[in-house]
C-alpha cells in the first residue's frame, strides 16, 4: 500500500496535480481508527479524472491502459497490481427508478456530500497529508463511533439504497452504532431497495455475514426491514416458538448458532447455519397434547436456501453445497455409542469433505438449544471417526476398480450398470468387507456377485 501511494506521490510530484490529489473512503478511514486497510485506492481531484488516469500511464506507474467511465467522472488504473480509482469530484442527482446518478463536475464539497456516511468523508493531501474534514462530523463520529450520513439521510438512502446495507455492514464490522435519524430512516426507506440488483444485494449481505459481528447485522437487517425485502423467508423465523428441546424461538435461536461458528469457518458453513431451521416456519406442527414437531424441516430448509441463494445469484456450486450441509445437518446429532463401524463408515462416505461442517454445525446447533436436555456426545463422534479412519488408512470409501477395470473384468458395456458395480464395491468398503484400494479382492467380489447377472 505505501509503496502504491509513493509511486502515486512521486509521479505526480513535479506536475500540475502536486496537491491537488485526495485519498477518500476507506483508506483514511482505517488510518483513523489505527487499522490495516485492504481497501482500495480511491484518489478525488477538482478535475478531469481520465486525463489523471492518462498522465499517470504515460510517467509508467500504470500496469495497463486507464478504464475509464465518462458517464460518472471516474477511471481505473492498477498500480503494482493494487486498483486505484481516479474520481473527478462532481455532484449527483438520481432517477427514483435507478442507483445510477447523473453527474457534472463540482467541488470537493460538493463530492463529499454524496457520498455514504460521515466517515468515509475524510480527505487527505496526496503530498501534504493534510486532512479536509468537510462536513464537520467525519473525525468526530469515527472517535464516537458513529455511522451517519453527510447530508438527509432520506435523501442518502433514496439515491442509492444499497447504502442501507452499507451502514448496516459498516456498523457490525466496526461495532458502531448508527445515528437515530440514520436508522429511522433505513426504516423508512427500506422498500427501495427493491430497486438494486440481487448481485449487489449479495455482495453486502455475504460481507455482513462474514464478519464478526454478523449476528448484530443480521437483527439490525430485520429490525430494519431489509432482509424482508430480499430473504422474507429468514424474517419469518423471528418469533416462531419450538419444543422442549429449545429455549429460544427459531430466529433467536439461529442467530446463537451463527455466533458459535467463528467468520473463519467460511461463507459456504455461514449460509449452511443461518438457513438451516428456516423449514421450520412452514413445517411446524403441534399435537393434541401440545408437544411441537417440525418433521422434514431439513427438506423444507434446504428448498429455500436454494431459493434464495437463486434469487442473489449465488454460484451453482455454492448452493449445492449449503443445500447439501443443511440436508444433511441432523446426522451427526443422531450419533450414539451404540453405533457400529460400517455406520459411521456410512456417514463419513455420505458427508465427504463437508463432515467438518456437519460436526461444526451440529456443535452450534446444540449449544444453542436447551443444553439441559439429551444430546449427543460430539467428542465421542469424533473420535469414533478418527478411529475407523486410521482403519482406512487415510484413504477415501471409493471403489478400488475403474470404469475402464470393471468394463474389461466383467466384459460389459459402459453405461448405468457400471455405476451399480462401483455402488456395491464401495458398499462393500462401508460394511467393513473390503479394504479401500484392495483391488485383487474387488475383483473376486465383482465376480461373484456381477459375474453372470450383466451378461
Amino acid at each position: 500500500m505505501d509503496q502504491v501511494l509513493e509511486k502515486l506521490r512521486s509521479a505526480t510530484e513535479n506536475s500540475p496535480y502536486k496537491g491537488r490529489l485526495y485519498l477518500v473512503g476507506g483508506i483514511v478511514r482505517d488510518k483513523f481508527l489505527g487499522t490495516p486497510s485492504d481497501e482500495d485506492i480511491d484518489l478525488v481531484l477538482e478535475g478531469d479524472a481520465a486525463e489523471l488516469a492518462h498522465f499517470l500511464r504515460e510517467r509508467g506507474i500504470a500496469e495497463h491502459r486507464p478504464v475509464v467511465y465518462a458517464r460518472f467522472g471516474t477511471a481505473m488504473i492498477m498500480v503494482d497490481g493494487r486498483q486505484v480509482e481516479l474520481v473527478g469530484a462532481r455532484k449527483e442527482s438520481y432517477d427514483k427508478s435507478s442507483r445510477k446518478p447523473f453527474t457534472q463536475p463540482g467541488t470537493l464539497r460538493d463530492d463529499i456530500r454524496r457520498r455514504d456516511f460521515t466517515i468515509n468523508t475524510l480527505l487527505e493531501n496526496l503530498h501534504t497529508g493534510e486532512v479536509l474534514d468537510l462536513t464537520g462530523k467525519g473525525r468526530q463520529d469515527i472517535a464516537d463511533k458513529i455511522i451517519r450520513t453527510p447530508v438527509d439521510p432520506i435523501v442518502t438512502f433514496a439515491d442509492d439504497p444499497l447504502r442501507m446495507l452499507r451502514a448496516v455492514r459498516f456498523s457490525s464490522r466496526f461495532d458502531f452504532k448508527i445515528d437515530d435519524e440514520t436508522y429511522a430512516a433505513i426504516k423508512s426507506c427500506a422498500h427501495r431497495l427493491s430497486i438494486v440488483s440481487e448481485e449487489r444485494i449479495k455482495d453486502e449481505f455475504v460481507k455482513i455475514l462474514i464478519n464478526p459481528g454478523a449476528v448484530c447485522g443480521l437483527e439490525m437487517l430485520r429490525e430494519t426491514g431489509l432482509l424482508v425485502e430480499f430473504a422474507p423467508e429468514l424474517a419469518a423465523m423471528h418469533g416462531i416458538t419450538q419444543n422442549i428441546y429449545h429455549i429460544y424461538d427459531v430466529w433467536t435461536h439461529t442467530l446463537k448458532t451463527l455466533e458459535s461458528i467463528s467468520a473463519e469457518s467460511g461463507i459456504i458453513l455461514r449460509l449452511a447455519a443461518l438457513m438451516h431451521d428456516s423449514g421450520k416456519v412452514e413445517t411446524k406442527t403441534v399435537d393434541p397434547d401440545g408437544s411441537v414437531h417440525f418433521y422434514n424441516h431439513q427438506l423444507v430448509s434446504a428448498e429455500i436456501a436454494r431459493k434464495i441463494m437463486r434469487r442473489l445469484k449465488f454460484s451453482n456450486s455454492q448452493i449445492s453445497d449449503v443445500e447439501f450441509i443443511i440436508l444433511m445437518h441432523l446426522r451427526v446429532g443422531e450419533y450414539d455409542r451404540q453405533w457400529s463401524d460400517a455406520a459411521v463408515r456410512r456417514l463419513i462416505r455420505e458427508a465427504e469433505h463437508h463432515l467438518n461442517d456437519l460436526i461444526l454445525l451440529t456443535e452450534a446447533d446444540k449449544a444453542a438449544a436447551n443444553t439441559q436436555m439429551p444430546s449427543v456426545n460430539i467428542e465421542a463422534f469424533r473420535k469414533h471417526v478418527a478411529r475407523v479412519r486410521a482403519n482406512l488408512a487415510g484413504q477415501r470409501i471409493t471403489s478400488p476398480l475403474d470404469g475402464r477395470e470393471i468394463i474389461e473384468l466383467l466384459g460389459i458395456e459402459p453405461g448405468p450398470n457400471v455405476g451399480a458395480v462401483k455402488a456395491y464395491l464401495e458398499q462393500e468398503i462401508v460394511e467393513g468387507n473390503l479394504l479401500p484400494g484392495d483391488k485383487a479382492n474387488a475383483r473376486k467380489s465383482a465376480m461373484s456377485k456381477f459375474g453372470t447377472q450383466l451378461e
